[in-house]
């Protein structure tokens, strides 16, 4: 069925309150998204703690199950799950970036990494989850090798972007690494062979149809041959690149400019997100919540994107914009008023 056809709407399905200042980012746990398995995600926020919530397959409702707290002592910018789902990362402000694992249902931190010289804004994970990406204002990128026994070495500081890097984003199936940033820029980092030095490839900046002010975010679609940026510009732009050419291992394919979404917003587009089945979802300082989906119908120049709807989600900003990884389409989002929704995209009955 044809989305753009289909009667659609955004339905809230709960609303979670417990954080006590803004909530800045969540993250669904991968090894949860299969159908038989209590979905679980984790959210952080300037209240310095994470809390992590799961599904209560009775109600169909989520329920705090653990909150994070006394190891982080400034505002907690970032989380993101390790592939297995056995690992959480967590980056603050305080310059660090904890390791949590889940011991019998109790979190535990298990490692701190120390380095950056002061916030630390966004942290990944690699497709195999054997290498952790960090970011931060001091305007440098960590990779980070995972070793046996929760230990993580630095294994390079990447320099190249000239203000704060607000994300570091790996592509969903290779270990290429993507930033974006203060400087408007967005950065792609490669390296030609698994032991050598990562460099910087590829950059995205206004020059080749890129963006005019920050950078907040970034997101691959399934395939991952698509990349879709936000800015404080208020405009979303899709770029593409010949993955079949690198994953065949004929080297770097560049990103070229696809289009640009302007005009749906018209305050900073702080979160940007895509569904496995296509959907883009983006959270603005609006406190709205806007999904787009391709065009069947293209024009000459390649596929173009339009709106599916509009939803005033919060009652102030939207700082993150999350699909659920699983069939289900639910959408998390999160936000300056201290509140994450749960929405579901549903036929309007």
């Amino acid at each position: 069925m044809e989305l753009l056809d289909a009667n659609l709407e955004l339905k809230e399905i709960q609303k979670l309150q417990g954080h006590t200042d803004r909530v800045w980012s969540l993250a669904w746990n991968p090894a949860t998204a299969a159908a038989d398995v209590p979905s679980v995600f984790a959210s952080c926020s300037g209240d310095k703690t994470v809390r992590i919530w799961e599904e209560s397959p009775s109600t169909r409702s989520w329920d705090c199950k653990a909150v994070l707290e006394e190891t982080h002592t400034r505002t907690v910018r970032s989380c993101a799950w390790s592939p297995s789902g056995k690992l959480l990362a967590t980056a603050s402000f305080d310059a660090t970036t904890a390791i949590w694992e889940n011991v019998g249902g109790d979190f535990e931190c298990v490692s701190t990494l120390e380095g950056h010289e002061n916030e630390v804004k966004s942290v990944s994970w690699n497709a195999s989850g054997s290498l952790l990406a960090t970011c931060g204002r001091d305007k440098t990128v960590w990779i980070w090798e995972v070793m046996p026994g929760n230990e993580f070495d630095c294994i390079q500081v990447l320099q190249g972007h000239t203000q704060d890097v607000k994300m570091v984003q790996w592509h969903p199936t290779m270990d290429m690494l993507f930033s974006c940033s203060y400087d408007n820029t967005v950065k792609v980092w490669w390296s030609e062979d698994a032991d050598g030095d990562w460099s910087c490839v590829q950059t995205l900046g206004e020059s080749n149809n890129g963006h005019s002010s920050t950078v907040w975010s970034l997101a691959f679609n399934a395939k991952g041959d698509k990349l879709v940026t936000c800015s404080d510009d208020l405009s979303l732009k899709i770029w593409e690149a010949d993955i079949i050419r690198m994953q065949s291992g004929d080297g770097y394919a560049p990103w070229n400019h696809m289009c640009t979404l302007s005009g749906y917003h018209d305050r900073t587009v702080f979160s940007v997100h895509w569904s496995r089945d296509g959907i883009i979802a983006s959270g603005a300082a609006d406190d709205a919540v806007r999904l787009f989906v391709e065009s069947k119908d293209g024009s000459m120049n390649g596929p173009t994107y339009q709106l599916l709807l509009k939803k005033k989600a919060h009652d102030m900003d939207v700082n993150s914009v999350q699909w659920f990884p699983g069939e289900k389409r639910l959408l998390a989002s999160a936000s300056d008023d201290g509140t994450i929704k749960i929405w579901e995209l549903a036929s309007l009955a």
